[in-house]
């Protein structure tokens, strides 16, 4: 779970998301870096899934990753739709999520 965690961290979309702005190829990096983070929340709710069921585990962290991914997906539609005014502080509220995330675990 702290690995899927690890990888959902959009820190590297942030940086991307400097790029983009900056650079050429930031387009291409951060619509990258989107693919491969919303397969991470994915990939997250999986793990949850797996480690309560058979492992009879919490089911909590499932809320969470679903919570996540619910979120992701929001971010993926505001960023299609160039909605920067929100696409940017939802953004920054997954980073601060996804922190919490890994400091409780």
């Amino acid at each position: 779970m702290r690995t899927a965690s690890w990888w959902e961290r959009p820190s590297l979309q942030a940086i991307s998301a400097g790029l983009l702005l900056t650079a050429s190829y930031g387009e291409t990096l951060h619509s990258v870096g989107a693919r491969v983070m919303y397969g991470a929340a994915m990939l997250y709710v999986l793990a949850a899934v797996l480690a309560w069921k058979p492992g009879g585990g919490s089911p909590r962290p499932i809320l969470h990753a679903s919570g996540f991914l619910a979120l992701a997906s929001v971010q993926v539609v505001l960023g299609i739709a160039h909605v920067p005014s929100v696409h940017l502080p939802l953004g920054v509220l997954m980073f601060g999520l996804s922190v919490l995330v890994l400091a409780r675990v």
